[in-house]
């Protein structure tokens, strides 16, 4: 909004009064009174935030994001924003595996492993520097606290796993992985060849059951649009469920568009899962998909390939 400027006014004229006559001061020394008094005023501000800081409670200092052991630059912030206030460790007990160089920055396994945990609630993977940092957010309810899936990297980044445990404590633990960058901001081989849409959210997977656990393997076509890159809008798939044939919820995950092009997921279940397991997601665009894995499908896909 502009304003009209004021006509500059005239010095005024000393007051007769001699008890209440004065005259403005002459510039220079206006300016030397106004640096001192803004020296004061930083130095009281100082002294203020110091007293404060010696008289805070010791609850209020330890909300403070833990020190982070791999000199991220971006982890006050992140940690800031998935964990807000609640308590964070660095636990050894927490597995993530991945490599430390990513050779195709698009596809980038991680496997995160936190049966060594009890209670277990949730599973984040981030990674720091990535323009889409979260890829994916996966609820174990009647699973265990495993996760495996594929990622995109836009440079070299931190990659962790934060679980969350009932008691409200996130424990996390990840690396350093080198990248060649772009895995965000490049096309999906699909859009590439053009064929996204002929075989969008296709299901393919099986179980396997080793006497230790039920391992469920499944993958959705997917092109995963990032919305980095010129003229393609982020387009992904955002939410996936995994039930028994009764209709039990057994597994839920959140996922984002960091997630590598047609996802993937390895989710481990008790031994003995009986039934076929259905698969539901839905993505941004509001399409649904949904299909089932037999119990047998692990055995047959192994007899297929020998």
């Amino acid at each position: 909004m502009q304003t009209r400027p004021q006509p500059m006014q005239q010095r005024p004229e000393p007051c007769r009064n001699a008890l209440l006559s004065f005259v403005l001061p002459r510039p220079k020394v206006l300016y030397g009174a106004m640096r001192v008094w803004h020296t004061l005023f930083l130095g009281m501000i100082r002294i203020a935030s110091l007293l404060a800081l010696i008289g805070a409670p010791a609850a209020a200092l330890a909300a403070a994001p833990a020190g982070d052991p791999l000199g991220s630059p971006m982890w006050e912030y992140h940690a800031a924003r998935v964990f807000a206030d609640a308590p964070i460790m660095f636990d050894d007990r927490v597995k993530v595996s991945l490599p430390v160089l990513a050779e195709n920055q698009h596809v980038l396994p991680v496997t995160v492993d936190a049966r060594a945990l009890d209670g277990v609630e949730r599973i984040v993977i981030f990674a720091d520097l990535n323009p889409i940092p979260v890829a994916v957010e996966y609820t174990p309810l009647a699973a265990q606290a495993f996760i495996a899936t594929r990622i995109k990297l836009d440079q070299r980044t931190p990659v962790r796993a934060a679980v969350l445990t009932k008691d409200g404590v996130w424990h996390v633990a990840g690396d350093w992985v080198d990248a060649a960058g772009g895995g965000c901001s490049a096309p999906p081989l699909s859009r590439v060849r053009g064929d996204w849409a002929d075989h969008l959210g296709e299901l393919r997977g099986g179980t396997w059951d080793d006497g230790q656990a039920t391992r469920l393997r499944l993958a959705l076509r997917h092109p995963m649009d990032t919305g980095l890159v010129e003229n393609i809008p982020e387009y992904n798939i955002e939410a996936l469920t995994v039930s028994d044939e009764a209709g039990t919820l057994l597994a839920r995950m959140a996922i984002h568009a960091s997630v590598s092009e047609d996802p993937a997921f390895t989710l481990k279940f008790a031994s003995g899962l009986g039934g076929d397991l259905k698969v539901m997601a839905r993505d941004s665009g509001g399409l649904e998909f949904a299909g089932q894995l037999s119990a047998s499908s692990g055995a047959r896909i192994a007899a297929a390939s020998r």
